[in-house]
């Protein structure tokens, strides 16, 4: 496989209500290590990439069980810091029939998001590595956190190192500081090369809205974007129709700056957990990039 990749974002544990429980109703609580980042670099390493996550934890019981855990998964886990603070958290809530899923945030002065902005040492971190991968997820944090993004995106880009960048808008995160998203996030986008994200998301990022339905107004968004982000070279994204909690129709797309690819809708019955389902496309998406796959395969 190309070169190790280099995920940063926050590890979490994940609090679920068994079955298809309110959490106002429950007396018991599942427990998942998780991230949108660490699902990624997890998704990779099964398989087969050399991967490394950058975190941070509390050096208690909690944050060394999810080390460990994601350890477990192939991932090397050295630049995961141990640091002062709380172990980020959030609940959930299981969508049933017409329900939606619903999830409760406790992540606030957690040690990732408390960490300095130059906690990290990009430039040895990602030395020899051929990808970076972050979200959105991470600037929208505060604003230690939001820089530390902004600092491993330049130093990748001036070592030469490919970035991978998950939209994951989260407008929760972000109202809760001062904070400017679009102007953070289009640095961010300018620094990638792969961009996870719909039309919804350009439109964030360049204050416009797209016409028309489907395949073409994702086109339009797409172009929009290669011509905002010169260094730009693709955009993945799903389109997911959601029917109940239990059945999704879900096609795939791909814009490059040549033309778009998109699958064919399927349905997906039965669904035991929907959540990390884009971080596993995103892992799929950039398994295919990293072996030099054929976008039409």
């Amino acid at each position: 496989m190309a070169g190790r990749i280099v995920c940063f974002g926050e590890l979490l544990l994940r609090l679920t209500a068994p079955g298809r429980e309110l959490l106002m109703q429950t007396g018991a609580l599942d427990v998942h290590v998780g991230g949108a980042e660490a699902n990624v670099g997890i998704g990779l390493a099964n398989l087969g990439h050399d991967v490394a996550m950058v975190s941070a934890v509390p050096d208690n019981p909690l944050g060394q069980a999810a080390i460990r855990f994601v350890r477990g998964q192939g991932v090397d886990t050295r630049n995961v810091q141990l640091r002062d603070g709380r172990m980020g958290l959030y609940f959930l809530s299981v969508g049933a029939g017409l329900r939606a899923s619903d999830i409760v945030y406790d992540r606030a002065a957690s040690s990732f998001a408390t960490a300095p902005a130059d906690a990290f040492d990009w430039a040895a971190i990602l030395d020899g590595a051929a990808m970076l991968h972050l979200s959105g997820i991470t600037p929208a944090l505060g604003h230690a956190t939001a820089q530390a993004a902004l600092a491993a995106a330049r130093a990748a880009k001036e070592l030469g190192v490919a970035v991978s960048f998950d939209g994951n808008y989260r407008a929760r995160l972000w109202d809760a500081w001062d904070s400017d998203p679009r102007a953070i996030l289009t640095e961010l986008v300018g620094l990638a090369d792969t961009m996870f994200g719909n039309h919804r998301d350009v439109s964030l990022l360049l204050g416009k809205t797209f016409s028309g339905d489907g395949a073409d107004r994702r086109r339009e968004a797409a172009e929009a974007a290669f011509a905002a982000f010169p260094n730009l070279q693709r955009i993945a994204s799903t389109a997911r129709h959601v029917d109940d909690a239990d059945s999704h129709r879900i096609a795939a797309r791909v814009d490059t700056r040549e033309r778009g690819y998109q699958t064919d809708e399927v349905v997906v019955a039965g669904i035991v957990d929907r959540i990390g389902g884009g971080d596993a496309f995103a892992a799929g998406i950039l398994h295919g990039v990293l072996s030099g796959q054929d976008l039409e395969a």
